[in-house]
């Protein structure tokens, strides 16, 4: 629910103190009637809300028992697992969703686009529990939905019905995974999901792990369906590890036609994969957004869904050190986010939502390179965190 707050003594992405007015939700200018509350930053850093741009919340084990990971080392290892976990471990997907949400929103994510998996075996029932989750939790985070053919879409007949079928019942986006290697017909895969998007007019974001010359190939098989459909800002590329590996004229060349198209690319940073070149991704105008992927889950134990955190992940995985680069990962998972999911209103000017992380750091780079955790989280003028303490009245998840 949007409420009246006046923050005094914040410095929005690290510059001079300012007071912060929050009016009906939305920041608005300074003068008219003071608000009853008000809010001493004390001078620390606002930022806006954190974008969490990929996640799984259907799949997360946070409160459940520790899972014994056994699972082999390849993706469709770790596929079957997951398969086999939704059928013996009790993965409800509207409990665990609603875990993750609460769990980030302490870290400062108020913006999440969640794949949620869509297969023959369990239908849209994980798109009906998140979607639940979003609308219970309406009030205190944005929750994007993708419908995501996670054990492939064409070897499995049926799946291309349930994904319509799971758009109609309300997911945002239009998932797709690895049109070569998982579903064997890059055209055909590729094809049919962007014809799902136009019929439904919503946004795309594929997962591509392929590597080298294969991944670029689907890259520009994405790149062409983008321009024929006009989908310009609604396609994004998850992972993209192939543009990694490229030899520098044919990367750039690739990097500069995704720009050309508005394609935005998200990377997790990812410590066993291709490191993408961020700094030429930025130099070319490519939007780029990060995003946790999934956090302890049968895939692997790793994660608690901190963006700040992610954004030193993302300059450790490459070797930037100075304060400038530190900047722009934080920008990465903040404005990048927004960008490639298409936020409206995102920001800390007159007229953005009011919504707002303060955290106890003297510096951009230090924020990201120290992740302080005493954050105060506001959503829409509400104070859902203060000094890193959730307040009461959040809603709590058994």
């Amino acid at each position: 629910m949007a409420a009246d707050i006046l923050i005094r003594n914040a410095r929005p992405m690290g510059g001079d103190p300012v007071d912060l007015l929050i009016r009906d939700g939305r920041f608005a200018p300074p003068g008219g009637d003071r608000p009853a509350r008000e809010l001493d930053a004390t001078g620390q850093i606002a930022l806006p809300g954190l974008v969490e741009a990929h996640t799984h919340l259907d799949k997360t084990l946070i409160g459940m028992d520790w899972f014994e990971n056994r699972v082999g080392p390849t993706r469709n290892h770790r596929i079957l697992a997951d398969r086999k976990a939704k059928r013996e471990l009790g993965i409800d997907a509207r409990r665990q969703s609603a875990r993750q949400v609460l769990q980030t929103l302490s870290y400062g994510v108020l913006h999440i686009r969640s794949h949620v998996d869509v297969d023959t075996e369990i239908g849209i029932a994980n798109i009906e529990g998140v979607l639940e989750t979003r609308e219970a939790l309406r009030d205190i985070a944005d929750i994007q939905i993708v419908a995501f053919p996670q054990s492939g879409m064409l070897p499995r007949e049926g799946t291309l019905d349930l994904m319509d079928a799971a758009m109609r019942a309300g997911a945002d986006i239009v998932g797709g995974i690895d049109p070569a290697t998982i579903d064997r017909d890059p055209v055909r895969h590729l094809d049919a999901i962007f014809a799902l998007a136009d019929r439904h007019a919503k946004p795309i974001d594929i997962h591509l792990h392929e590597l080298g010359e294969l991944g670029a190939f689907c890259l520009e098989l994405i790149v062409e369906r983008t321009r024929a459909l006009s989908l310009q800002g609604r396609v994004m590329v998850s992972h993209a590890y192939c543009l990694g590996m490229l030899e520098p004229a044919r990367q750039q060349g690739l990097i500069e036609t995704m720009a050309a198209e508005r394609i935005a690319v998200m990377t997790v940073g990812s410590p066993a994969a291709p490191a993408l070149p961020l700094r030429l991704m930025q130099q070319c105008g490519l939007t780029v957004a990060s995003g946790s992927d999934g956090i302890q889950n049968t895939w692997e134990p790793w994660g608690n869904g901190d963006m700040l955190e992610r954004a030193k992940y993302l300059a450790q995985r490459n070797g930037m050190t100075n304060d400038a680069d530190l900047v722009e990962t934080m920008r990465i998972c903040t404005h990048g986010g927004a960008e490639g999911i298409g936020l409206a209103g995102y920001g800390l000017a007159e007229g953005d939502f009011g919504d707002l992380v303060l955290v106890p750091a003297r510096t951009l780079a230090e924020a990201v390179a120290l992740t302080p955790q005493k954050r105060t989280v506001i959503h829409r003028g509400r104070i859902l965190v203060r000094d890193g303490t959730p307040a009461e009245d959040l809603p709590r998840i058994a």
